[in-house]
């Protein structure tokens, strides 16, 4: 997703991603990209807060139904403009899909272990436990051992499917604003969040809460980029220290982009950590190289280097 574009074109994007997995945000994208008094409307807001994602919500916060017409969210959005505005300025997105999982698995696999799992931008910390949920990849295998919630993508290439799962020896990560589990209002707005018809991810959300209730893992209050280095010093006193990070390098301006990539690279060079990424083809330039990257998929990388296109939610993972 585009996130500092120009603002039509950016909505126009996000309609692309949602194309397929919510017929109600890719007509309202869609709309608002002609909607020349929203659009204005959304030029008053900071950049980062015109974010598709966030605007939607936001709305549906304060009344826009959804699924439902366009003329509903435009008239929350003009009507109660104070109240939206306010939600838009004081929460984030913070999409915490453990859907994911199911196409980071794999690529945790390939790494030594016992491991300790560093998420960056990670919310409430509900993809820090991979080892708690089994998984099935059709057509290429699955891997049941938890009796936890079972997580699928459809799978194409010569996907690794692991043999047993992870062993997690320590699980963190950082977040601006992390969110506690047991907060019954933040829970609410993580479940805002997700898209209207997807009944399924509002329930896989539901159970990956009670996982994080009954194991909660270690979140730090802070900026990335200053806290990142001390808690992979901490990380590495219990396993190998695996920093991974999903739909969140997006959310950075792109000199800070550009800052988290050598820091990682670094980290990586130095043998002081391994590095998943799983961001939209535009978000990690020198990562994602010229590699044809479909509407809706992100590069998933492992230290640096390409391993599969995987849907943004964790529905498909294509092994390159």
């Amino acid at each position: 997703m585009l996130l500092f574009d120009d603002l039509v074109e950016e909505y126009r994007d996000f309609a692309a991603y949602a194309a397929g997995d919510s017929p109600c945000f890719e007509e309202w994208a869609l709309a608002v990209a002609e909607d020349d008094e929203v659009l204005a409307w959304l030029s008053t807001l900071p950049p980062v807060k015109r974010q598709p994602n966030l605007v939607l919500a936001a709305a549906r916060w304060h009344g826009a139904p959804a699924p439902g017409p366009y003329a509903g969210l435009r008239r929350v959005l003009l009507q109660r403009d104070a109240a939206v505005r306010a939600t838009i300025m004081a929460r984030a997105t913070q999409t915490n899909e453990v859907g994911r999982l199911a196409t980071l698995t794999p690529v945790l696999g390939l790494v030594e272990g016992p491991l300790a799992l560093l998420e960056v931008g990670a919310s409430a910390g509900l993809c820090l436990h991979p080892n708690h949920y089994d998984y099935d990849w059709p057509p290429a295998g699955s891997l049941r051992e938890s009796g936890g919630p079972v997580l699928t993508a459809l799978a194409a290439g010569p996907l690794p499917v692991p043999a047993t799962h992870v062993r997690v020896a320590w699980r963190g990560g950082v977040d601006l604003n992390p969110l506690d589990v047991a907060d019954a209002d933040a829970m609410a707005w993580l479940e805002n969040l997700v898209w209207p018809e997807q009944d399924e991810r509002r329930a896989r959300l539901r159970a990956a809460i009670e996982v994080a209730r009954a194991d909660p893992p270690l979140l730090r209050r802070g900026d990335l980029l200053d806290e990142l280095p001390g808690l992979r010093d901490e990380a590495a006193a219990h396993g190998t220290p695996v920093v991974f990070h999903s739909a969140v390098v997006a959310y950075l301006e792109q000199p800070d982009r550009e800052r988290f990539h050598d820091l990682m690279t670094g980290f990586v060079a130095d043998g002081r950590c391994r590095w998943i990424s799983n961001e939209g083809p535009r978000v990690l330039p020198r990562v994602t190289g010229g590699l044809d990257v479909p509407a809706g998929r992100f590069v998933t990388a492992l230290d640096g280097v390409p391993v599969a296109l995987s849907h943004g939610h964790g529905h498909t993972v294509d092994w390159l």
